[in-house]
């Protein structure tokens, strides 16, 4: 792991303590309950990162200008979290469809140059081949999450 990086465990409890404005008891009580989850040394020491000393900035903003409860405070991490992976996946599944689309587009272009070489005769009524993109396409069944 980069040592520069957000998500580096280099901050001894002391020092996370003292840039987070809490007491080091504060920050222990918060890795038991789930809160943040620090780093370990070899022999069983915390170590925080810059992205944990955040957290601990937020939940202490939250408790004191904001009035939550710590299991309140919990719920509202795991709601983000959760609405990050949400979003993710809505990305995912976008891309996704954006893909079947223009393969789907492609595939109905090669079937109409395909008939027209073959001689077939033109649907009747208007009923030729549309563009995916001029269709509101409704997934009925998702993927399967891998």
């Amino acid at each position: 792991m980069d040592p520069f990086s957000e998500d580096a465990p280099v901050y001894v409890i002391s020092v996370a303590a003292e840039l987070s404005g809490l007491h080091p008891q504060t920050l222990r009580t918060y890795d038991r309950m789930g809160l943040v989850s620090p780093g370990r040394t070899a022999g069983r020491s915390r170590r925080y990162s810059l992205r944990d000393i955040t957290m601990l900035r937020e939940i202490h903003r939250l408790t004191q200008q904001e009035g939550v409860n710590l299991a309140g405070i919990k719920q509202i991490f795991y709601l983000q979290r959760e609405s990050e992976s949400l979003r993710a996946e809505v990305a995912r599944l976008r891309s996704m469809i954006d893909q079947l689309r223009n393969e789907l587009e492609s595939t109905r272009a090669v079937a109409a140059r395909l008939a027209r070489l073959r001689g077939a005769p033109e649907p009747a009524g208007g009923q030729d081949l549309v563009p995916v993109r001029h269709t509101d396409m409704v997934l009925l069944r998702p993927p399967a999450i891998e």
